[in-house]
C-alpha cells in the first residue's frame, strides 16, 4: 500500500487528466502549450447548432504567432474536420508540430465560440491521428477501398444475373422451344417402351440379347431340330451369359450341322475331336450334344417326338406365372426339378434343374416375360394358337 505522508512533488496532467506522480517523472510542457482540459475530450459530432458564417470565419482565420511551424499554422488556420497534409516529421519535431496545432486550433475555437457563440467540434490528437491515416485519395487505403467497393459491385451483379440465360429473338425462341419439345417427346417415347420391358434389358443391354429378347425368347417351340440347339445352348450357358453364347450362335449351327439330330447322332469320336480343334469348342460340350442327341432318337421311338415328350410335362399348355419384377422370377422350379430327373434318368447330359428352367424360358414353356412387357402378351397369344 501506498503510504499516505509520502509528499508528492507535484502534479502532472496526462491527457487532460491530473495525475499525482512524484518529482522526477514530472514532464515538461512544451513552450506555449497548455494542458488539455476535461472538455476538449467530448465528441466529435457536429452539432446541429453549428453556426456555418462562423465556421467559415474560423476556417479562414489564422494564427499570426511566428513561433510555431508551417505545419502548426496549417493546422491552426484550419481547425474544422480536414485532414492533414501527409508530410510527416520524425521524431520530437513531429510531437511538437502537433502540439502546437492542437493549442493553436484550441485558441481559435475559443475565439470563435465567444464572437457566434456556437458549439464547434472538438479536434484531438486521436481524431488526427485518424485523418493522417486515412491518407490522401491516391494511398494505399483509397486504392483498398475502391477495390472494396468494385467488388461488391461485381457481386451485386452476380447476384441480379443469377439464373439468366442468354436472350434470343421471338423466332428463335419458338424454333428452340419447339425443337426441344420434339426432344422431350422422342426421349419419353423411348423411355416408355424401354420401360415396358422387361427390366432386366436396360439401354445397356447387348443389342443381340435385346432382339433376342424381343423376337425369341418365350416363344412357344416344337420343332426336334429347335428344341435340341436351345438344349444346348442352355447347357452351354452355364457360367457364361446369353449375349456371348448368342454372338457364336452360328459357330455352333456350323458344328453341329444345324442341329440336325439324325446327323449329330452319328459323329465319330474323330469327327469331335476335330470339331473342337476346328471351331474352338469344348470336346465335353461336343460329346454331350452328341449324347443328347442320341438320347431324343431314343425318345422319338417312344412319344413321337421329342417335343411331345417335353410338351407333356406341362400339358401342352405353357405355364404364367405372371411376374411383376425381375426379382421374382427364380432360377428353377419344382417343374423344371421333375423334368431334369426325368432327363437323367434317360441319360441326358446337361439337364440340371437350372439349365432346364432356362431350356423352358426360352422354348416357351414357362412365359417369365414380366406381365407389364409386350411380349408377354404376344408369347400367351402364340400359345393358344
Amino acid at each position: 500500500m501506498c503510504n499516505s505522508n509520502v509528499k508528492s512533488s507535484g502534479v502532472a496532467q496526462i491527457d487532460g487528466r491530473p495525475v499525482l506522480q512524484p518529482a522526477g517523472n514530472r514532464v515538461a510542457a512544451p513552450e506555449g502549450a497548455k494542458p488539455l482540459k476535461k472538455s476538449l475530450q467530448k465528441s466529435l459530432s457536429m452539432p446541429a447548432s453549428y453556426d456555418n458564417a462562423a465556421a467559415a470565419a474560423t476556417c479562414t482565420a489564422a494564427p499570426k504567432s511566428t513561433g510555431a511551424s508551417d505545419l502548426a499554422r496549417a493546422a491552426a488556420a484550419t481547425p474544422c474536420l480536414l485532414p492533414p497534409t501527409p508530410a510527416k516529421a520524425a521524431g520530437a519535431k513531429l510531437a511538437g508540430a502537433r502540439a502546437a496545432a492542437a493549442m493553436g486550433a484550441e485558441k481559435n475555437r475559443k475565439q470563435a465560440a465567444k464572437k457566434s457563440g456556437a458549439v464547434l467540434p472538438v479536434v484531438t490528437f486521436a481524431a488526427l491521428e485518424a485523418f493522417e491515416l486515412a491518407g490522401p485519395a491516391g494511398s494505399i487505403a483509397a486504392a483498398q477501398r475502391e477495390h472494396v467497393t468494385q467488388a461488391q459491385a461485381q457481386r451485386k451483379m452476380r447476384i441480379a444475373h443469377y439464373g439468366r440465360t442468354a436472350s434470343f429473338s421471338r423466332v428463335e425462341g419458338k424454333v428452340g422451344a419447339t425443337a426441344t419439345a420434339t426432344a422431350t417427346a422422342t426421349a419419353t417415347a423411348t423411355a416408355a417402351m424401354e420401360e415396358k420391358r422387361c427390366s432386366f434389358i436396360t439401354a445397356y443391354s447387348d443389342p443381340v440379347y435385346v432382339v433376342y429378347h424381343d423376337e425369341e425368347w418365350g416363344l412357344p417351340v416344337h420343332e426336334d431340330e429347335l428344341l435340341f440347339e436351345m438344349l444346348t445352348l442352355s447347357g452351354v450357358q452355364v457360367g457364361a451369359d446369353w449375349a456371348s453364347i448368342l454372338r457364336r450362335r452360328h459357330i455352333y449351327r456350323e458344328a453341329f450341322s444345324g442341329f440336325d439330330v439324325d446327323a449329330v447322332a452319328k459323329y465319330t469320336e474323330k469327327q469331335m475331336a476335330s470339331l473342337s480343334a476346328g471351331y474352338g469348342l469344348d470336346l465335353g460340350t461336343i460329346r454331350g450334344a452328341v449324347n443328347n442327341a442320341c438320347r431324343i432318337l431314343e425318345v422319338r421311338r417312344d412319344f413321337g417326338s421329342f417335343g411331345k415328350y417335353v410338351w407333356g410335362f406341362v400339358n401342352h399348355k405353357p405355364l404364367s406365372p405372371g411376374y411383376k419384377y425381375s426379382r421374382k422370377i427364380p432360377v428353377k422350379t419344382s417343374k423344371s426339378e421333375s423334368i431334369s430327373k426325368d432327363m437323367v434318368r434317360r441319360g441326358f447330359r446337361f439337364v440340371g434343374p437350372t439349365v432346364l428352367h432356362s431350356f423352358m424360358q426360352a422354348v416357351g414353356l414357362t412365359n417369365d416375360h414380366l406381365v407389364s412387357c409386350p411380349r408377354h402378351r404376344v408369347c400367351s397369344s402364340s400359345a393358344s394358337a
